[in-house]
């Protein structure tokens, strides 16, 4: 077993999976793909596996088809000891040289092309050239004489093109062994990862700027709030600074989208979008067009990973979408709309101008997020009633009150005799106010309940679950109903970050 670096937070299960991906028993070539946002530690992470095993890693610059093939023949120049100076005509005779040259080590050996976007851009063929290497390998032609196995890795971050490389009539489709999507830590990992004591400050700070790793090391210079009062302070000298790498985050990261050229319409649907706008008539509506003149649009935000597409657990063809980052929801509805008193170095006063806007806007859906990741990853069986199946939201309608609301926790599994027919174990609402929740939110989520129960083709699980989730705790009143009540959980920040 290939030991994980100490140095690596977490990623036990990324570092699991490259291990087995590269310590293959077969001495041939194979192919893996790794992707994911900016900042979230891919070349941090491909840095410590190439290390480990002495492999070779290339990163890739934004520069014309011959400098970068000379780069590259540099990097390859130094496995060599001494170092050789070396010059390839094309990309197939570097490739087929650098493998070759990793193929004879005696050990596990990997090639990383970190940044691959760059290179494909100014050399179309490398696709193909890198399917003619694996398909050679497959055939034997190459391989001969090595005596360990040889696995090519290609990385980065515009996630359009990466996810492309191997769908549909792509050159590389069927080749790859691994396809590794590297994700943000979710809001306990970051809590560690920032070693932020209490529960509302770690939550506070995720909310501004979730859980990319590269972020930490963007604002060492700046102590972590220790308490949320601290908050308004971190976030002026940070992400409120224009002088600060984090204060266009949002512009650096759409630009990485090789799609998106005419941003202006892409930065309006994902404002509306972090407005609270989750329908795609709703978003189309608030900037002034028809449903069908974004779908393009709001494909290319969602295969780029900057906004997330759900669907309903009860209607097929139903789904939402949200802003899938934390720091790209709070430019959009707080720098952006105070960028001029920010440049103005005002940033306590704009501080409190958002207040209301960051409790209702960004508090409240992170709020109602990291309670379905709560669900999904760290509730117990014994909390949720039993097996649950996905989390996910459900939307409502209320005849009585001729309203319609979205549902906020769910888990519906389907029947095993009809596919359509789903059963509900676990309703849960968020309540992200600064306001304990009372009784009434309870009555309220018992009136969610009865109305599912008499919605066709749905069925209350035995031992369902309603959950109250709690941003600021619980009245007396409430508490004393829930503990007299088996099918009611109550859930504060404290549980989210600590229990089950």
């Amino acid at each position: 077993m290939i030991a994980r670096p100490s140095i690596l937070f977490d990623r036990d299960r990324e570092w699991a999976d490259l291990v087995s991906f590269v310590d293959h028993p077969t001495p041939r070539l194979r192919l893996g793909v790794v992707h994911g946002r900016r900042r979230f530690g891919k070349s941090f992470l491909l840095r410590r596996l190439t290390e480990t095993l002495g492999g070779c890693y290339h990163l890739a610059f934004e520069e014309s088809a011959r400098p970068a093939l000379d780069r590259f023949a540099v990097t390859v120049g130094r496995l060599y000891e001494p170092v050789a100076s070396l010059g390839f005509e094309d990309w197939d005779q570097g490739l087929r040289s650098a493998v070759d040259l990793l193929g004879h080590r005696g050990s596990p050996q990997v090639l990383v092309i970190d940044e691959y976007p760059y290179l494909r851009a100014q050399s179309r063929e490398l696709d193909s050239v890198i399917q003619s290497l694996i398909d050679a390998a497959t055939d034997g032609a190459v391989g001969e004489g090595w005596t360990n196995p040889v696995s090519i890795i290609l990385c980065g971050s515009a996630l359009s093109v990466m996810t492309e490389l191997l769908s549909g009539t792509a050159a590389m489709r069927g080749r790859a062994s691994l396809d590794l999507s590297l994700e943000a830590f979710d809001y306990r990992q970051a809590r560690e990862y920032w070693g932020i004591a209490e529960p509302a400050t770690a939550f506070g700070v995720h909310s501004v700027i979730g859980g990319a790793a590269g972020y930490r090391d963007l604002t060492a210079a700046v102590p972590n709030p220790e308490r949320l009062d601290d908050l308004g302070d971190w976030v002026a000298q940070t992400v409120f600074n224009p002088s600060h790498a984090l204060f266009r985050e949002d512009e650096y990261l759409l630009r990485e989208d090789p799609r998106i050229t005419k941003e202006a319409v892409y930065y309006s649907i994902m404002g509306a979008v972090a407005a609270g706008k989750s329908s795609q008539s709703g978003i189309a509506a608030a900037i002034g067009k028809k449903a069908e003149e974004v779908t393009y649009h709001l494909n290319v935000l969602v295969s780029a990973g900057f906004v997330t597409r759900q669907e309903d657990l009860l209607v097929a063809r139903n789904p939402s979408y949200r802003v899938a980052d934390p720091i790209v929801r709070f430019h959009q509805l707080i720098t952006r709309r105070h960028q001029a008193l920010l440049e103005d170095r005002r940033a306590a006063g704009v501080w409190n101008i958002a207040r209301d806007t960051h409790r209702s806007k960004v508090v409240g859906p992170h709020f109602e997020g990291i309670c379905r990741a709560w669900t999904a990853r760290y509730a117990s069986g014994t909390t949720l009633g039993g097996d649950i199946g996905p989390v996910g939201t459900i939307q409502v309608n209320d005849p009585d009150t001729s309203q319609s609301f979205e549902l906020h926790v769910a888990t519906a599994t389907a029947s095993t005799s009809n596919r359509k027919h789903k059963t509900l174990q676990v309703i849960g609402e968020a309540k992200g106010s600064a306001r304990p929740c009372g009784i009434a939110d309870l009555d309220r989520l018992d009136r969610i309940r009865a109305l599912l129960a008499g919605r066709a083709g749905v069925t209350i699980a035995e031992g369902a679950k309603l959950l109250v989730f709690g941003f600021a705790g619980f009245d007396d009143e409430l508490q004393t109903a829930a503990a007299a009540r088996p099918d009611v959980e109550l859930v504060d920040l404290d549980r989210l970050y600590d229990g089950d």
